[in-house]
């Protein structure tokens, strides 16, 4: 039986960016969405890559298109972001958002979301996205009790995605959703021998997610894969 799988050419991946499906919004109640990587969402990718090497750690076009996607299909109201960067993905998020909806993000300092911070503005999203500075493990830690969310994406230093989650899930409402990025590590994670931290963190967290009864999980191949993950009722 051939494999149900195709393998990603440049060719391919230009004709998947060029077939995205989109809404330039209206005024009808309901989530804020943007056509995929519309003129805010480009000038904050070029302001990014004028960082240099360090851009890398922007999410691709797709992924952002995604994330918006999957925020509005859930009706999510309060969302959470772990690793912000220039604040691509936060917009994405946001934007995705019912009317009214929250976005708390966690970075390590304010250095890179300030890049992204006036496009939050220009996006009219200074209001939904709130940014907490500091170490993201007592960020979360320090969060009141009551406080839970319907969508999570974790973007931040990989040996700690496993701390975050197990911070997240019992935060997480039942069938909201938590996403990981980079999940297959340039696809360093299907070797035998991992000796690299992060590609060994990596691995153990999709392991541990694959057999976790307290999520339904599924990893995909889009840009550096990405782990979908819905809380069970009884997670």
């Amino acid at each position: 039986m051939p494999a149900k799988f195709t393998s990603l050419t440049p060719a391919l991946h230009h004709y998947i960016m060029a077939h995205h499906s989109g809404s330039r919004g209206d005024s009808q109640p309901g989530p804020r969405s943007a056509e995929p990587e519309d003129e805010l969402l480009r000038e904050l990718r070029h302001e990014t890559e004028k960082l240099g090497g360090i851009s890398q750690m922007l999410i691709s076009a797709e992924q952002g298109t995604l994330l918006s996607l999957l925020v509005a299909a859930t009706g999510a109201r309060a969302a959470i972001e772990v690793g912000t960067f220039t604040g691509y993905s936060a917009i994405c998020i946001a934007r995705g958002l019912m009317p009214g909806g929250t976005l708390l993000c966690c970075d390590i300092s304010d250095e890179w979301p300030a890049v992204g911070r006036p496009f939050w503005q220009r996006a009219g999203l200074e209001g939904t996205i709130e940014l907490r500075a500091g170490d993201a493990t007592q960020t979360l830690q320090a969060l009141p009790p009551e406080q839970v969310f319907d969508f999570a994406f974790v973007d931040a230093d990989k040996t700690g995605y496993d701390t975050y989650y197990e911070l997240l899930l019992p935060r997480l409402k039942p069938n909201a959703l938590i996403i990981f990025d980079n999940m297959l590590r340039d696809g360093r994670v299907a070797n035998e021998s991992l000796t690299e931290p992060d590609d060994v963190a990596i691995d153990a967290l999709n392991r541990k997610l694959a057999r976790d009864e307290r999520v339904q999980a599924v990893l995909l191949p889009v840009a550096d894969g990405l782990q979908i993950c819905r809380k069970r009722a009884a997670g």
